[in-house]
């Protein structure tokens, strides 16, 4: 007999761009179902094996990790790697038996989609980039449907496969209203003084803490306060840096209360990362994007160019950054019709249920 809960796996990760927006689609899920279990399968050594069971979900590792493109030692592994995470994500499929499989994208959805697409498992990916990712495009010919979060992606995808839903974001940022003064207590920051929020995502940007770093007494001569993300490598650095906090300076390597950070700030500097982007149309708030040059295919430039065409947000080449990013800033914290005129362009932007979205083409699949 047929086993009445419905069973769901979510796979991928790598960095938090992965992992939030698959938390968030696992709880509008569980939202929608009464009676549903679900395992997350990532990358082993990865975050998401610390931030998933914290969200409250199982999760499973996979011995993955990506394929790099230049030639370097660590390729010698990946054939292995790649075996050996075949073999467990068949194993994981034969145990689980899921109705359904998701890959959010990361190293780990490849693996696990391509398992599961075999043994003519019901799934979609969630694209979360306005140009995807050479695993999306392997499995987009695979998988049933494909969510995707910007207009004009049948460049890359059968048409008939896709749902223009959005990216999910933290529930916790969806609404900002009433958080402002918790924040200031959180933060220990003035009311009355200008803030803004530097983010290199949730391993950090050296690029932009360099810069930050640098000019670090602009902001103090300013009378601007700053609340610092750096990810953890570059942490040490900057506390050296910043030594005193007494002038409005606030250095994290992580940032756990992102709602509070986002609710208190006037400006936000960040990478293009396109969960970044989807949380700033979700927060209304003026930004100027540094688009990390690490990535493959360039595609936080593509990502952060969809909001300048809107005139809804900055962009500076990364290479550019430590000549420019600090006086942009600072342009720009002091020109208020411009930050006006941001804010109503990027909240034209925002998809506000981008997570029920997805739960729902999520629900089409499942045949029970």
């Amino acid at each position: 007999m047929k086993q009445s809960k419905i069973k769901i796996i979510i796979s991928g990760g790598g960095t938090g761009g992965h992992i939030f927006p698959a938390i968030a689609i696992a709880n509008a899920l569980k939202n929608k179902i009464a009676d549903v279990d679900i395992l997350f399968v990532g990358a082993q050594g990865k975050m998401e094996m610390e931030k998933v069971p914290a969200a409250g979900y199982k999760i499973v590792g996979l011995w993955i990790s990506g394929f790099q493109r230049r030639l370097t030692i660590k390729n010698l592994s990946f054939p292995f790697k790649l075996m050996s995470s075949l073999c467990k994500a068949k194993k994981i499929i034969k145990e689980f038996k899921p109705d359904v499989a998701i890959g959010v994208g990361g190293f780990a959805s490849g693996p696990l989609l391509k398992a599961a697409t075999r043994k003519k498992i019901p799934s979609l990916i969630q694209e979360q980039n306005s140009y995807p990712g050479v695993t999306n495009k392997l499995l987009a010919k695979h998988v049933n449907k494909i969510c995707v979060a910007y207009d004009g992606m049948e460049k890359y995808f059968p048409k008939e496969k896709i749902y223009v839903t959005g990216n999910p974001v933290r529930q916790d940022i969806t609404s900002l209203e009433g958080k402002r003064e918790r924040a200031l207590e959180f933060f220990n920051l003035s009311g009355t003084k200008k803030t803004i929020l530097v983010i290199g995502g949730s391993l950090g940007a050296r690029t932009i803490n360099e810069s930050i770093a640098k000019n670090i007494d602009v902001f103090k001569e300013n009378n601007i306060q700053l609340i610092w993300q750096t990810g953890k490598a570059f942490y040490p650095v900057a506390k050296e840096k910043v030594q005193d906090d007494s002038e409005g300076i606030r250095v994290f390597d992580f940032i756990t209360k992102m709602d509070y950070a986002y609710a208190v700030v006037d400006i936000i500097i960040s990478r293009a990362g396109a969960i970044s982007i989807s949380e700033l149309c979700m927060v209304r708030k003026p930004a100027i994007l540094i688009p990390s040059p690490n990535v493959a295919e360039d595609h936080q430039t593509k990502n952060a160019q969809v909001l300048v065409n809107h005139k809804a947000a900055v962009m500076i080449k990364d290479v550019e950054a430590n000549e420019k990013l600090v006086s942009s800033a600072m342009e720009l914290i002091n020109d208020e019709d411009m930050q006006v005129r941001l804010k109503e362009n990027i909240a034209g932007m925002a998809f506000s249920d981008a997570a029920d979205n997805i739960a729902g083409v999520v629900l089409s699949l499942i045949k029970k």
